[in-house]
């Protein structure tokens, strides 16, 4: 246990990021030892000596106890190399996080793990792929793996939550409650942790979300997963540079196509130009992994209406969407009885409100 006090304190130390560390336990292995070491045996690690000089007067105000107290009171975790709940891919990387602070639990290897990214101004397309994506995935007992992120961070980790399926949410700042980023996702974030996953993060308490620590970030994302799925992209989206670590990782990319005329797919389409797996459904995944898994598809049947309004609805929704004032035109309905009717469908889990009064089909 006393290795993770120092663990935790040498982190709050910025400056001794995950290659700086890397490089320091070649010398010193011992947390401990890296936190007591005088000046000339930190030298001696090739770290420079105006950052050994930082290190040195850090040191005193630190109280390691204290800051460990501070981690158990917010009931956030330290899983280091050693545990054997810290992702086996993630040992892989050529700097792995130092260490996680994990709120929940991370499944265990034995559950395949696969990120989805993309953009977080997400279009009416996005919004529909990737909740019918990502259930998919989930129903196979597959891992998410995300970054909480607005748009399709968000929708990926959400049908997982529904399904019931412990998600992975991977965060560019600390875990606590007062630091979830973005605030918009703070009850999502509770709910990955009581659905059996987790929110995890290789910074300490106290890290506020800046734009340099997102890219780090991602290697994370994508380090502990098989793959990674990019569903809607700009040339410039941040999501790209997941893909990127995902190729210098020897992992997997795959991506949805989307128009040509679609801002949000020019990311994803030149991706498949360039070699990514094209996905239209979870099973395109499935297959290029290998993954062992129950039949994605089981057939519940056919969707079948329980009421007259129903009836006169359901033959003109499908997976393309349509807007409620199509179906008030063409079904001979008024407004006030195809809002009522969709709403309760949208109950029974037979249609799917994607915003902007568009509506299609969930099976």
């Amino acid at each position: 246990m006393e290795s993770l006090y120092y663990t935790n304190a040498i982190n709050l130390f910025y400056k001794f990021g995950p290659q700086r560390m890397a490089q320091i336990r070649k010398r010193i292995p011992e947390p401990q030892h890296i936190w007591e070491a005088d000046k000339q045996t930190l030298i001696q690690t090739g770290v420079p000596e105006k950052v050994i000089d930082e290190f040195i007067a850090f040191r005193p105000t630190i109280n390691i106890k204290k800051e460990w107290e501070k981690l158990d009171n917010l009931g956030v975790r330290m899983v280091t190399h050693k545990d054997d709940e810290y992702p086996e891919l993630l040992k892989e990387l050529y700097s792995p996080p130092i260490a996680l602070y994990v709120r929940g639990t991370i499944p265990n290897e034995s559950f395949p793990k696969l990120a989805i990214v993309g953009s977080r101004k997400v279009s009416t397309y996005g919004k529909q792929t990737t909740p019918d994506i990502a259930a998919q995935l989930a129903q196979t007992g597959i891992i998410i793996v995300s970054g909480l992120a607005l748009g399709i961070d968000g929708l990926a980790h959400q049908a997982a939550v529904e399904n019931n399926t412990p998600t992975i949410a991977v965060l560019g700042c600390s875990i606590d409650d007062a630091s979830i980023y973005p605030r918009a996702n703070y009850q999502l974030a509770h709910n990955i942790i009581k659905t059996d996953g987790a929110i995890i993060s290789e910074y300490p308490l106290g890290t506020a979300p800046l734009k340099q620590h997102f890219p780090a970030r991602n290697r994370i994302i994508s380090g502990m997963s098989l793959g990674v799925l990019v569903i809607e992209a700009t040339q410039q989206s941040g999501s790209l540079l997941t893909s990127r670590h995902a190729l210098d990782q020897n992992r997997e990319v795959f991506a949805i196509p989307g128009s040509i005329y679609n801002e949000s797919s020019i990311g994803t389409n030149n991706l498949i130009k360039m070699g990514a797996h094209l996905v239209n459904n979870a099973q395109d995944i499935i297959d290029v992994l290998d993954l062992k898994t129950s039949p994605l598809f089981a057939d519940d049947g056919p969707v079948t209406p329980d009421t007259y309004e129903e009836s006169l609805l359901l033959p003109l929704l499908s997976k393309e969407p349509i807007h409620v004032d199509i179906l008030v035109s063409t079904s001979t309905l008024d407004m006030a009885a195809v809002s009522a009717t969709l709403t309760l469908m949208e109950m029974k889990g037979k249609v799917r409100n994607l915003g902007g009064m568009m509506y299609v089909r969930s099976k």
